[in-house]
Order: C-alpha cells, then sequence, then structure tokens
C-alpha cells in the first residue's frame, strides 16, 4: 500500500467532520469564554483561548494522527493495564467528593479517560470470552468493569455513569453475548431507569446520597420550569429564541455573556444565537454522520475486536453529543455532559481523540486490508495466463483476514 505524506489516514469523512467540529469549537469558544475566563480562571479572555484551547486542540488532531498509525490490537493488552489503573484516580477523586484532579497545574477529569479505556477493554473481553456467549455467568462477569466504574462516578456524574453502562451494554448486543439474555435486562434496565427518575423526582431532597438533591431539582425544574428565574437552562432558551433561524452573528451574543456555562454545557444553544438554527442542524447532520461513518467501519471490519471498539467508542461520543444537544434546547434536564469536539475543555477535548484515533487506526486497518486482498486478486488474475503462475499466485496469494487479539 502506498505511502502518503499527509497525516489523515483513516477514514477520510470522519476526518472531515472532526475538523470541521474542532474549526466550530475554536470559533465558539472564542466567543463565549470571556465571564468564565474572568471569574473562574482569573484570566483575559484572550490569554485562555490562545493559551489553552487552540492548544488543547491542536493537541488533539495531532493525537488522532498518532493513534492513526498505531495497530490497535497491539496496545489492546496496554489498554486494559491502563485501565485498571486509571481506576486509582477515580476513586480518589469519588473519595474527595469532585470529578476533578490536578496533576501538574492541569485539571484532569479521570472518568473522560477511564470510559475510553473501558469500551477497548470490554471489546478485549468479548472476544476473549466468545466460546461462552450463551453462558448467563459471562454476560454479567462481562458487565463487572461497566458496573465498577459507574459506580465511582455516579456520586458526582449521574449522566456519565449512565451513558457508560448504556455504551457498554449496547456493545454486549453488539457481540452477539446471550441474546435473549440481553433482552431481558434492556427491558428491566429500562423499568429501572424510569423508577429512578421518578424517585429523585419526588424524593430527591429526602435522600442524603451524593447530589440527589441535585438530581431532583433538576428534574424538578425541567418538568415544571419557573421562567422567571435566572437559570443557566432558562437563558439558554431566552438565547436560542433570540437566535432564530439565520442568528444574530459572530461575537453578538448577550447571554454567553451572562452564562458560566456558555463555553461547556451550554455552547450549542450559544451557537444558535449568533448563527441560528441553520447551524444547529448543521452541527446535528455532523454528529448524524460522524456515527454512520463509524457504524460503515464497524460492518467493514473483518475482526470482533475491530468492530467492538468503534461500536463502543462511537456510540459514546453520540450519545453524549446528543444529551448536550437536547439539553441545550430543553429537551432533557441538565446533565453536565460537554459537547464532544466543540465545548471548552482539556482532558476531556485529549481523551475523546484518543478514542477517535483508536476509530481511525481501525478504519485504517480496514483499507490496508482491503487493499492487500485486492492486490492479492489482481495478481492471480494476471498470471491466469500462465497456468503454473497462476498457481503459485493463488498459492501465495490467499486474502488477508483481520486477526484477533
Amino acid at each position: 500500500m502506498k505511502k502518503r505524506l499527509h497525516i489523515f489516514r483513516g477514514d477520510t469523512a470522519l476526518w472531515v467532520v472532526f475538523l470541521l467540529l474542532c474549526c466550530i469549537s475554536l470559533i465558539e469558544v472564542f466567543s463565549t469564554i470571556g465571564l468564565s475566563a474572568i471569574t473562574d480562571m482569573h484570566s483575559s479572555p484572550i490569554r485562555i483561548f490562545f493559551t489553552r484551547h487552540v492548544l488543547f486542540v491542536t493537541a488533539a488532531i495531532l493525537i488522532v494522527a498518532a493513534f492513526t498509525r498505531v495497530n490497535y490490537r497491539i496496545i489492546s493488552k496496554a489498554f486494559n493495564i491502563f485501565f485498571w489503573l486509571s481506576l486509582l484516580p477515580l476513586i480518589w477523586v469519588t473519595i474527595n467528593g469532585t470529578r476533578w484532579i490536578s496533576i501538574f497545574g492541569f485539571s484532569i477529569q479521570p472518568s473522560e479517560l477511564t470510559k475510553i479505556l473501558l469500551m477497548v477493554t470490554l471489546a478485549r473481553n468479548i472476544v476473549r470470552s466468545k466460546d461462552q456467549y450463551d453462558d448467563p455467568k459471562t454476560f454479567w462477569w462481562l458487565l463487572i468493569p461497566a458496573i465498577i466504574v459507574s459506580a465511582f462516578i455516579v456520586p458526582e456524574n449521574l449522566s456519565t455513569s449512565i451513558i457508560v453502562i448504556i455504551s457498554s451494554f449496547l456493545m454486549l448486543g453488539f457481540g452477539g453475548v446471550n441474546k435473549r439474555l440481553w433482552r431481558k435486562c434492556f427491558l428491566g434496565g429500562t423499568v429501572f431507569f424510569v423508577i429512578l427518575f421518578a424517585f429523585l423526582y419526588f424524593m430527591g431532597d429526602n435522600v442524603d446520597f451524593a447530589r440527589s438533591s441535585t438530581w431532583g431539582h433538576r428534574l424538578q425544574a425541567w418538568i415544571n420550569p419557573n421562567p422567571d428565574e435566572l437559570t443557566q437552562e432558562n437563558m439558554a432558551r431566552m438565547a436560542i429564541a433570540r437566535g432564530g433561524f439565520w442568528g444574530t452573528g459572530f461575537g453578538t451574543t448577550i447571554h454567553g455573556r451572562l452564562m458560566t456555562q456558555a463555553h461547556n454545557d451550554f455552547i450549542f444553544a450559544i451557537i444558535i444565537e449568533e448563527h441560528g438554527l441553520i447551524w444547529a442542524i448543521g452541527i446535528f447532520i455532523l454528529y448524524a454522520l460522524f456515527y454512520f461513518r463509524c457504524m460503515r467501519i464497524v460492518m467493514k471490519c473483518k475482526g470482533q475486536f475491530g468492530r467492538l471498539c468503534v461500536a463502543g467508542i462511537s456510540t459514546l461520543i453520540y450519545l453524549q453529543a446528543i444529551i448536550n444537544m437536547f439539553v441545550a434546547v430543553g429537551v432533557m434536564p441538565v446533565t453536565g455532559q460537554t459537547l464532544p469536539f466543540i465545548s471548552y475543555g482539556g482532558s476531556s477535548f485529549l481523551f475523546l481523540a484518543i478514542g477517535l484515533g483508536i476509530i481511525q487506526s481501525v478504519a485504517f486497518d480496514n483499507k490496508k486490508t482491503e487493499y492487500l486482498n485486492k492486490k492479492n486478486a489482481d495478481s492471480i488474475l494476471n498470471e491466469s495466463a500462465n497456468p503454473t503462475a497462476a498457481k503459485s499466485a493463488t498459492d501465495s496469494s490467499t486474502p488477508i483476514k483481520a486477526q484477533e487479539i
């Protein structure tokens, strides 16, 4: 396969989507970082934007390019080790009642890295258990890592723990692990979450567990909103109403100047305010295209490990994007999820880039396998005039098969 000089290996459409999202991120974070830069980061918006966000976006692009050049099968064992090691900082932040840990002056959210490592570890475990799919014990054993991660995340971040459980559960479905038990758990899980949300709505204030009162208040504010209260979600709705279909123009946001999370959780609302519903539709299409291209990679991949890695990581990213956009427009209660590859962020941006890098590594491996198989087939046709050479070509040109871990 001819070596390319440029860095964009893998699925070209995914690269285009990713770079477009990064461009949108640079535009909108620059427009919305003001209040938080001054009050929370004690710096100027320009300095925070150029010294932090531009560097993070650049680093994310380089991370994706670097992981595209790594065989995803080779790193699977290392990722499995890193996954269990990543539980240590996750336990630490849970004990201290926070989401963040500071390392060398940088704030890192351990759950963002752990959830990516979990998808690779779970894919690896599913492949290694392929001869025991019908055993119910195997089903629950495979879910244990996801349950452990969710248990540590849930006290401070209920929405992330739910995304982790849903993505892990869907991966078992992709892998075909005990389909009958999977369907039963799907129904049981749906009932459980309905009961959980009803409980938090009515009893959240009366339960002293983690942030149960916050979760309850968010559900109550979503179901029975008070339009006179100056909240982030109300300002997001006013921003959307002001933007209309065409928007008010870049840098003209009013509500973004008043919101502390305009550059994070509610950046989608500010995008609509400044650029209108036309940009909102475009961004929604970009994420849909992202997931569609990932599913094409899943269908083309011959090895189950690669398929499961792409299915799990892409579902994780897509679910997070959908939840963030739904929260911004009022379809869901506030969750605290950022918009992947658009919202301001350091650790989140970089760790999601690792996930995308793995997806692109699988995509590039698919292309390489297809190229080698086509080359072998062409060599057989070219030598068909010489029976002896054709036999030799046939013997030496067996189709390249994807190897499992």
